[in-house]
């Protein structure tokens, strides 16, 4: 996810540079963005919980802990706030569609119903799951 999420923004030629987020040219929505605003941390944790699980420790989730708390807390409110100052309304529309790390909003994301690939009945079975 991490690795797609930087490929996409080097596509769209925006920066990649997390003490820099005003420098951004382009509100990055696709790809992994589609799924959660924050794909980059989000791999990131996943490399940090797959670890914790190899070495099998609870103190190894200590870690995970931190990291998250610090860049859902510091980082990427810093974030948001230079995005919002940037893009105004279009940051506020993708900030309310999509989550800041994963949920239930993030499986509908990349969902066959999502792309249309099922019925009308199972796409509203499935909304109203969402």
């Amino acid at each position: 996810m991490a690795f797609g999420a930087a490929r996409t923004f080097r596509r769209l030629g925006t920066t990649l540079d997390p003490m820099e987020p005003s420098e951004a040219s382009v509100l990055v929505r696709t790809g992994p963005h589609a799924a959660t605003r924050n794909p980059m941390y989000v791999g990131l944790t996943g490399v940090l919980v797959a670890n914790a699980i190899r070495l099998g420790s609870w103190r190894t989730a200590l870690p995970i802990c931190a990291f998250v708390t610090v860049i859902d807390r510091v980082q990427i409110a810093s974030e948001e706030a230079a995005l919002l100052a940037r893009f105004g309304e279009d940051f506020e529309e993708y900030r309310a569609k999509v989550p800041r790390w994963v949920g239930l909003r993030t499986l509908g994301a990349w969902s066959p119903v999502a792309a249309g690939g099922q019925s009308d009945h199972a796409h509203r079975v499935h909304a109203r799951l969402l």
